[in-house]
């Protein structure tokens, strides 16, 4: 019998949303970056691949800090990518832009929803009248 699945937080969900999107955008980067010369082919396929390895990683871990660290880390190397292809600073600051409003909004709802639930079990069930 399969176990229940666990409740994904707003916070999770949104993350994982920006960090599919951007390894979409990271593939294609690698690709130009060799098509443009600016990286051999080993180093931007290897480059590339190592950066959805680690948003993959960040969206596997996305239930603890420890992938919200990761997801920023991937945040800051695309912006990094800049320095090779010097349109990826504005689509990195996009995604820099997107990932930091879903972890801010999405943990303040958590935070709603925390507390909503504390005080929904707080309350109890309503007494039986006549």
């Amino acid at each position: 019998m399969a176990r229940p699945r666990r409740p994904r937080r707003v916070q999770e969900s949104l993350g994982s949303i920006v960090l599919v999107l951007e390894i979409v955008v990271v593939f294609l980067a690698a690709l130009v970056a060799w098509g443009l010369g600016a990286l051999s082919a080993p180093v931007a396929i290897g480059g590339g691949a190592a950066l959805v390895l680690l948003m993959v990683v960040a969206i596997r871990t996305l239930a603890s800090s420890v992938g919200v660290v990761l997801g920023w880390i991937a945040q800051a190397v695309l912006v990094a990518g800049g320095l090779l292809i010097p349109e990826l600073f504005i689509v990195g600051l996009l995604f820099v832009g997107m990932w930091t409003y879903c972890m801010i909004m999405g943990a303040r709802i958590d935070r709603r929803q925390a507390g909503n639930d504390r005080r929904q079990a707080g309350n109890g069930p309503a007494p039986a009248g006549d």
